[in-house]
């Protein structure tokens, strides 16, 4: 709307109209502030839409054929989706990693493997045996299932999980299953772990770490 048009609306209204010049800028601020104008104002939303159809109309070959790059922008958009949704979600055995590193033997543990072994060094450090035991056999079942050997979903006991680690390791099976006793006995019977146990422990983590599974034993 041009001031020429509000200083004749308020005009037919029986206002003088002969105001000076900031007089004439006032009644024009005032008049646009009215509700009729404000909701009939383009939001920055409409203005931007516009801009990217104004664009959309602007993708054509410059040559006299006029082709349209309606069909390589959609490709381009599908491509842009893809390398979004792989930042946000990972790639698929990271995202299966996520999905596998919340309950663990019974208790909400977010804990990287590397976390867990800091935390069972700190407990042997401070002479909890029962403490380091514990972390240290959570250690070896979470850094597992990070390098997606094996999963350890909801309900999973310690020797379920030796149990098939030990298919994916035969070398370590006794070592496996010794582990997990003292897991069970230190976690739920809460008996003390030694510093013998601890190290036995220790020792089956550093050999799995570097150890190639000999089976998918993820998939049991």
């Amino acid at each position: 709307m041009t001031l020429a048009l509000v200083l004749g609306t308020i005009g037919v209204l029986g206002v003088p109209v002969d105001p000076d010049a900031p007089d004439a800028r006032s009644w024009l601020r005032e008049e646009l502030a009215k509700a009729p104008y404000i909701a009939a104002k383009p939001t920055w939303f409409d203005r931007v839409a516009q801009t990217f159809l104004d664009w959309l109309q602007s993708l054509t070959m410059p040559s006299g054929g006029g082709a349209n790059w309606l069909p390589v922008l959609a490709t381009l958009v599908v491509i842009a989706a893809v390398v979004a949704s792989w930042l946000v979600f990972g790639a698929p055995k990271l995202a299966r990693r996520r999905r596998l590193s919340g309950e663990l033997f019974g208790s909400v543990d977010q804990r990287s493997s590397t976390e867990m072994r800091a935390a069972a060094s700190l407990a042997a450090n401070a002479g909890q045996w029962s403490l380091a035991c514990e972390e240290i056999f959570r250690a070896v079942t979470r850094g597992l299932t990070e390098r997606t050997v094996l999963t350890a979903a909801p309900g999973t006991t310690a020797h379920d999980f030796a149990a098939r680690a030990g298919l994916a390791f035969p070398q370590v099976r006794d070592a496996l299953s010794s582990a997990a006793d003292v897991f069970d006995r230190v976690r739920y019977l809460e008996q003390t772990g030694t510093e013998a146990e601890y190290r036995a422990l220790a020792a089956l983590d550093a050999e799995l770490e570097v150890a190639s599974p000999a089976t998918l034993a993820g998939v049991l």
